[in-house]
Parts: C-alpha cells; sequence; structure tokens
C-alpha cells in the first residue's frame, strides 16, 4: 500500500464542509486519526498506510479552518466542542458506531471529551505529546510562562503581526523547527515567535522539502484564523467540558523524552506521579527515547508498532 492508495472525499459537516482522508476497508476495525498544529490529516500518513496494511481501517479528517476543510463563517468563534461535535458527526456520516481514537498533540484535547461526551463511540484512545487535560489545565494547573508560544498566540493579532513577516512556508519550516526542540522555546519582551528562529537552522532530518511544502500549501489554503483560535485562543476552557470527568476506555498515552511539553510547569510530574490516573485510570504511558513532539514523522516505525500492537489487544472492543 502506498499514499496513493489513500482515498479523499469531502463529507458536509454541521453546515461546514470537511475533508477526509481514508485507507482500509469499510468492513475493518475503524480508527480515526486527529492532528495537532500546524497540522493536517498527512500528519498521519505513515501510520494510515500502516494500520490499513495490518487489517484496520484508518480515517483522518483535516480540522474545519485546517487543511482542505471548510472554515467556520467566524474562525474567532470556533472552540473545541465544535472539533468534537464535527468528530462525532463524521462518524456519524461515515456510519461508524465505534472507533479507536488516536490523537496527538491538541488533538488529544478533542479525543478524550469525545470520550466522555459520546461514550458509545469510542472503544479506546491513543494520544501523542499530551495526556487527558484535567479541569482547568491550562488557567490552573500547568500555568504557561511568559513569553512561551501558547501565551504569546493568545493574543489577538499578535501572531497575524509575526506570521505576516514571512511567507507560509518559511512560518510552517520555523514551526516544525522549534517544536522539534527539547527546552520550552520562550521569547524575550522585545522578541516574537519567529525570531526564535535562525534563517539557516535546517530541518529536522526526518522531514523534507516535500513534506514542508504540503504543510505550507495547506495552510496557504487555510491560514491561520482558525488556527491560532484552536487551539490558543480557546486555552483556558480545556478540561471545562464534563464535571467530575473520568475515561474508563483502554488508553495509552505516548511521549518522546525530548517532548518539549513535558517542561510545561507542572506537565511532567502530573503524568509521572500517576495523578492523571484520577480521571484516566485505566492508562499505560510509554516514553520513546529521543522522542521529539513530532512522533509520527520522527519515528514511525516504532509508533506504528505500538499503535498497532494496542489495537490487536483491543479490537475485540470494536464489533464491525
Amino acid at each position: 500500500m502506498a499514499m496513493d492508495q489513500i482515498a479523499h472525499k469531502f463529507i458536509q459537516v454541521n453546515g461546514l464542509k470537511l475533508h477526509v482522508a481514508e485507507i482500509g476497508s469499510e468492513s475493518s476495525p475503524a480508527v480515526i486519526f486527529l492532528h495537532g498544529f500546524p497540522e493536517i490529516w498527512f500528519t498521519w500518513r505513515h501510520q494510515m498506510i500502516a494500520l490499513a496494511k495490518a487489517g484496520f481501517r484508518a480515517i483522518a479528517p483535516d480540522f474545519r479552518g485546517y487543511g482542505l476543510s471548510d472554515s467556520p463563517e467566524e474562525p474567532e468563534k470556533a472552540s473545541f466542542t465544535d472539533l468534537v461535535n464535527d468528530t462525532a458527526s463524521i462518524l456519524d456520516s461515515l456510519a461508524i458506531s465505534k472507533v479507536f481514537v488516536i490523537g496527538k498533540d491538541f488533538g488529544a484535547i478533542v479525543a478524550y471529551p469525545l470520550a466522555l461526551q459520546y461514550p458509545e463511540k469510542v472503544a479506546g484512545i491513543i494520544t501523542l505529546g499530551l495526556p487527558f487535560m484535567p479541569p482547568g489545565a491550562f488557567t490552573e494547573q500547568f500555568v504557561l510562562p511568559d513569553g512561551f508560544y501558547p501565551r504569546r498566540w493568545q493574543e489577538p493579532g499578535r501572531a497575524e503581526a509575526d506570521f505576516g513577516r514571512f511567507d507560509v512556508k518559511t512560518v510552517v519550516r520555523n514551526i516544525y523547527i522549534l517544536f522539534s526542540q527539547s527546552e520550552l522555546q520562550i521569547a524575550h519582551e522585545n522578541q516574537e515567535i519567529m525570531d526564535l528562529v535562525k534563517p539557516s537552522t535546517p530541518l529536522p532530518s526526518w522531514f523534507t522539502e516535500e513534506d514542508i511544502e504540503t504543510y505550507a500549501a495547506a495552510f496557504e489554503k487555510s491560514g491561520f484564523r482558525t488556527a491560532l483560535q484552536v487551539p490558543y485562543r480557546t486555552l483556558n476552557t480545556v478540561g471545562s467540558e464534563v464535571q467530575d470527568p473520568k475515561v474508563e476506555v483502554p488508553t495509552t498515552v505516548i511521549i518522546g523524552e525530548a517532548e518539549y511539553l513535558l517542561k510545561i510547569p507542572g506537565m511532567g510530574e502530573y503524568i509521572k506521579s500517576g495523578e492523571v490516573k484520577k480521571y484516566v485510570p485505566n492508562q499505560e504511558t510509554i516514553y520513546v527515547p529521543h522522542g521529539s513532539h513530532f512522533l509520527p514523522e520522527q519515528f514511525p516505525d516504532k509508533v506504528n508498532e505500538l499503535v498497532i500492537n494496542y489495537l490487536n489487544c483491543h479490537k475485540h472492543l470494536v464489533v464491525v
């Protein structure tokens, strides 16, 4: 199986036409992949092909306002709840009654509420980079440092002015370079986030110019309006969906040992201390040596192995 066997379709969902990539038999257990930022369905290309070969149906949408999906009429009103409901509607449109959910980066912040709000639809969850986010996650528990990019990008107009100094390809390139680091990338008071990358800095070895072209073309189409709203300008709502949340399905969190998100104050301790299990009691955490924020693209074979092992252990939970 190869990239050209991935099928592409558009599904009318909640008033928008959303792009969905898909590979694998409709009679196979279904897996839906939820991307992060600055990502699209393409982020999951290695996993989609491997899962289809292993006997699963792999589905990867572009969230509203990302990639080939329509943007909402008022991007500044978009929310995580919209993405949760869009995902549920995509599953309904594809006549999938139960699914495994794999979310990376803020895709994890969509995966867990999907299980809380539509428990009948979710058989299990794998997230990469982020665990379950507790109530008040980014307002009370994980207070982000000043100058850290999410804090900067929460300010209306600031990222727009910063990004606007460069072409889209350079913006995407800089973000991939920044997010591949193992430390929090923090700007000084008189500095913008794009200034943290020297123009001569090379791409990570596992990321090609062709990959950057694909991402840049997607953001040329969509722009960054919705992407800055969700996740960054709605972070204060994370963890507010359900009172006393508990996700009972089997869950695996896969985190690179060099994942910079582990350096957010309190985040590493929250995972390692087991506090996260108050909310997700059936969670296993797996650390990948040398792994960065972009595990599916940096170490695709390792991620494929971990994901397929999990799915083979739990596929009895999905009745096709």
